[in-house]
């Protein structure tokens, strides 16, 4: 939504989902569009074929280098998006029926991709398999590179940011990801977008400000605007007066000076008052991530999450691949736990290689350990390459989505079984690891007691079990209202598993968006949680959160929060006990 606040001042509100306020100019990343492209003849066809061969080397020019770097920073699984269209640039079917289309018909450069492009995706679109239909999307991808180049398109490139810019766009996907300059890129502000969606966990995980959401409001930020962002309460001005921008850069100077003195707890654990420790791990998604992480104060890995590596693969990621990367992060946290977590996709998580029937209701359907007990040789393998990588660090597992005793009991019987494989070839493995499962599904919250008994550990993942709780579809903004960790049902549910841990000598973390929030720390240190990941840039805050508690008056107050019966009341307490801490 928009506001006006003087005749030329304009604010823009959405969700701060990575805090940190920026200003800087707006790069509007605006990607050709085929559609918008008019068809037109060509007066001298020789001059086409040029444009458009000179159009063709500078897109794999691109595309190398592209490739090359999404190596060295993302890994061999994201550079993997940017090789498939090099392949598409190089194939036959593809390239020279756009010059023929030159050279029989004189149709213009511009013209040739579009009707090729038109013709190539509609021949995907209409096969059986989910797969190749899906290439449809890749092949409009290519074209719009190609295209970008041909017309000269200013401002739509992301390989075109070479300043500090906050970057303006209605999504970002895999493949805009891999091009992100984080030294240029000071923020980003997108149409779409919320709290939990993968654009958001993007942003924790790069530590950069952004603001999602804001809808039709965007339009009115144009190419070289002035911007002020702030990822924490979702505002956005546009051409702020002398005095807002005074406010803005005295809110800044704080919070930077605040940023610097939380560098002192990277080195510190996180110990109450009173002696209660517990572990602060990070989240992520690809081994690179791990580079930085104990400087910033991170004691393992909470969550690798390991969809991403299938998500941005063009076809499924054999076991070596997986293994490499479980082990780049294994051995990077040199000697520190690593949890992996085997793949959860399903639900907004898709993989087209996959052929995923369609669903009325993805979130409660054929997803996460439910495929991978029913796709035995793809479960097996990821386990394997798990396995294989314990033996260069300090290796966990965890399944995902898991609703009772009868699929952990099959999770692991799996689990066993490729040990078992692996020990007999004579591959070295780890001496332990421990096996544990994610608590997002309310049933497994309620049978936690019997479940303690047999799996290793328990990590809770707020962001579902919350939407599972509820009934709250998490991305739909019409009921986002209704979609608050502190509801005391979930509550009550988190206390239920962390209880359930203690009584049988196990552990308990927490993975969620919860662990990273400081006003719910009193409430978890009071509830007793042992093991707490997030983004990486929250670490310090909640370390000098923690360090600033007592166990014993947290204790008090979860007590008296447990008996309130409203989200709102409870963050009430939260705040005034922070204040008076």
């Amino acid at each position: 939504m928009t506001d006006t606040k003087s005749t030329s001042e304009k604010r823009i509100v959405g969700l701060g989902v990575s805090e940190g306020i920026r200003i800087g100019k707006a790069f509007v990343y605006h990607p050709v569009k085929l559609e918008q492209i008019a068809e037109s003849k060509a007066e001298l066809p020789e001059h086409e074929l040029v444009r458009l061969e000179r159009a063709k080397s500078l897109c794999i020019e691109e595309l190398n280098v592209l490739v090359e770097h999404a190596k060295q920073t993302l890994g061999e699984e994201k550079a993997a998006i940017l090789k498939g269209q090099v392949s598409f640039l190089n194939d036959p079917a593809f390239y020279p029926p756009m010059q023929k289309l030159i050279q029989n018909e004189q149709w213009s450069a511009e013209t040739a991709v579009l009707r090729t492009v038109k013709q190539v995706a509609g021949l995907f679109e209409s096969m059986a398999s989910e797969y190749m239909r899906e290439r449809a999307a890749d092949v409009r991808d290519v074209g719009s590179r190609l295209m970008t180049l041909l017309v000269g398109h200013q401002g739509a490139r992301l390989t075109d940011i070479n300043e500090e810019v906050i970057l303006i766009a209605d999504d970002l996907t895999p493949s805009d990801t891999v091009q992100l300059n984080k030294q240029y890129v000071l923020g980003f502000v997108t149409r779409i977008g919320g709290k939990t969606s993968h654009t958001a966990i993007l942003a924790g995980s790069l530590g950069i400000a952004a603001v999602l959401g804001v809808g039709p409001a965007i339009e009115t930020i144009q190419h070289g605007d002035e911007l002020i962002i702030d990822g924490s309460t979702g505002e956005c001005v546009l051409q702020a007066d002398e005095a807002t921008k005074c406010l803005f850069a005295e809110r800044m100077a704080r919070e930077q000076a605040e940023q610097e003195s939380l560098k002192a707890y990277s080195s510190l654990s996180a110990v109450t008052k009173d002696g209660f420790s517990v572990e602060i791990a990070a989240n992520i998604g690809t081994p690179q991530e791990t580079a930085g992480l104990l400087d910033k104060g991170a004691e393992g890995v909470g969550l690798y999450r390991t969809e991403f590596l299938f998500m941005s693969a063009a076809d499924m990621p054999s076991e070596d691949m997986q293994f490499q990367a479980y082990r780049g992060a294994a051995e990077a946290m040199q000697g520190r736990p690593v949890i992996i977590r085997t793949l959860d996709i399903g639900g907004d998580k898709e993989l087209p290689y996959l052929a995923l029937p369609e669903e009325m209701n993805p979130f409660l359907g054929y997803r996460a350990i439910r495929l991978c007990l029913d796709r035995r040789e793809l479960f097996l393998a990821q386990l394997r390459a798990i396995i294989r990588a314990s033996a260069y660090g300090q290796v966990k597992i965890m399944f995902p989505m898991i609703s009772g005793m009868e699929e952990w009991r099959a999770a692991k019987a799996l689990y066993e079984e490729a040990r078992q494989q692996l020990i007999a070839e004579g591959v070295k493995i780890g001496e332990s690891i421990e096996v544990g499962i994610m608590i997002e599904i309310p049933s497994a919250a309620l049978l936690a007691d019997r479940l303690a008994k047999e799996v290793d550990f328990f990590s809770i993942g707020t962001n579902d079990l919350v939407q599972y709780t509820v009934a709250v579809d998490r991305m739909n903004e019409k009921v986002a209202y209704l979609y608050d960790y502190f509801h005391p049902s979930v509550l009550r549910l988190i206390k239920l598993v962390i209880d359930a841990s203690n009584k049988h000598g196990k552990w308990t973390g927490m993975c969620g968006s919860m662990a990273g929030d400081p006003l719910a720390a009193p409430l978890l240190v009071g509830l007793g949680l042992h093991e707490w990941s997030m983004s990486t840039s929250a670490i310090q805050r909640i370390k000098q959160t923690i360090t600033g508690l007592e166990r014993s008056s947290c204790e008090q107050l979860a007590e008296r929060l447990l008996e309130l019966d409203t989200p709102a009341e409870i963050r009430a307490g939260l705040t005034a006990f922070l204040q008076q801490n």
